[in-house]
């Protein structure tokens, strides 16, 4: 009877997993807003509004390791998001979803800080309660794409990751903070709640008691905070403490690099059984989870795998 009841609900989700599967795919298909017009927005319109804000940039590194690099670039304000800046992150998400090569990917900021957030002479200027939502909107939906990205992300944390810039941090799998950076969601002081998916993904990340003091508080998370509530997932050595261990990016390039050993359909698949475990009811996932397998099993790498080694030994 329990056997029967769980195969109903298995055939019953099936279809909304099919449509989640669909988004998981790597192509240009996968560019789904998560809002529309029935919500009120226009993405290329919204697109065309931010572009007039110009300033900074945001660049990508594809390396052949499969491990890109998204540099957020305007040191000048301490890489606060211009309004132009905020179109190059969307369109390098994209960029992204079609990279059938990519395993891994290091989010950071230019200069040897993180991010401030916005750019407050665009935020002044789009300050109608009705373009702050579009521009809510866009950035929710380029931020949560970045971390449905089927790439293991880490977010390479220098100097101060500010506002938007703490928000950057938790659309990324993991985060790293060198010696002496700071992460904080200043929201409060300025009158706002986190608005680009920030507060959704912190609680997720470290509980909702632990969320609730750090925005209700605008509390400075320091490394050693940062891993006592778990935001961060690791310190880099200080300079000359290990002269061996490289740049700040060479160690998270190095931290990275244990989750993304292996073929590129094997760690897309990792990731996308994990994204479906965090997003979907349990059925769902486990549904989904059953699809993504059929997609690794007898595949080139499990049989190069099977052939060469005895997971017994």
């Amino acid at each position: 009877m329990v056997l029967c009841a769980l195969n109903r609900q298995l055939l019953r989700s099936s279809s909304s997993c099919c449509v989640f599967m669909a988004r998981l795919q790597t192509s240009s298909r996968r560019r789904r807003c998560l809002y529309s017009s029935t919500h009120g927005f226009n993405q290329e319109e919204t697109r065309q509004k931010l572009r007039a804000f110009p300033g900074g940039s945001v660049d990508l590194l594809k390396q052949d390791s499969g491990v890109a690099v998204l540099t957020i670039n305007n040191p000048a304000r301490m890489n606060a998001f211009s309004g132009s800046m905020m179109v190059d992150l969307e369109e390098k998400v994209s960029q992204l979803e079609s990279w059938t090569e990519g395993k891994g990917l290091v989010v950071r900021g230019a200069a040897e800080t993180f991010c401030s957030g916005s750019d407050l002479n665009a935020v002044r200027a789009i300050s109608s309660p009705q373009d702050g939502m579009k521009m809510c909107m866009f950035m929710q939906d380029a931020l949560t794409r970045l971390l449905r990205l089927p790439l293991v992300s880490v977010a390479l944390v220098e100097g101060r990751a500010l506002g938007g810039g703490a928000e950057l941090t938790t659309a990324c799998d993991f985060r790293l903070m060198a010696p002496g950076s700071v992460i904080q969601f200043v929201h409060k002081h300025i009158g706002l709640v986190p608005g680009w998916g920030g507060a959704a993904r912190l609680v997720r990340i470290v509980g909702s008691q632990n969320a609730l003091k750090l925005l209700g508080g605008a509390v400075k998370v320091d490394p050693e905070r940062g891993l006592y509530v778990g935001l961060a997932d690791g310190v880099l050595e200080a300079d000359g403490d290990a002269p061996s261990a490289g740049t700040p990016l060479q160690q998270a390039e190095d931290w990275l690099r244990r989750y993304t050993e292996g073929p590129v359909p094997v760690i897309q698949a990792v990731k996308k059984v994990v994204l479906a475990g965090r997003e979907l009811p349990l059925l769902e996932a486990l549904q989904t989870e059953k699809e993504v397998f059929g997609t690794v099993w007898g595949a080139p790498a499990n049989l190069r795998a099977l052939a060469s080694k005895s997971k017994h030994k």
